[in-house]
């Protein structure tokens, strides 16, 4: 599967965004999704997954209640919606994609990058 991010932009503190990671190459219910972020001189870090359905989420405590992650399998699209943004939220935002409920993540996107100004 081929993962395409899109949607990142400049933003400034309090504002929205919503990401978008559109999925070719394969069905997008075989897999479960996610999305992480990397800061300048920073480690990726996870934020939120779903599982197949969509019926279950995960997030990261630092984006739970402000950060909503979906599907839609008929799209092969996986959104975050982003709200409240802060100035720590700036990062370039990855999704990802993997076939089993756990281990590592297989397939990558490309990279959107988000800005929250102060």
């Amino acid at each position: 599967v081929q993962l395409q991010a899109s949607g990142g932009g400049l933003v400034q503190a309090g504002g929205s965004l919503r990401l978008s990671c559109a999925a070719s190459g394969d069905i997008l219910s075989r897999y479960y999704m996610a999305w992480f972020r990397q800061a300048p001189g920073q480690g990726r870090q996870f934020v939120s997954h779903i599982t197949w359905s969509g019926g279950l989420q995960y997030y990261a405590d630092s984006v739970k209640g402000r950060f909503t992650i979906s599907r839609d399998n008929a799209k092969n699209t996986v959104y975050l919606q982003m709200n409240s943004l802060k100035p720590e939220d700036t990062a370039v935002y990855y999704c990802a994609a993997r076939v089993a409920r756990m281990g590592s993540w297989d397939y990558w996107g490309q990279g959107t990058q988000v800005t929250v100004s102060s």
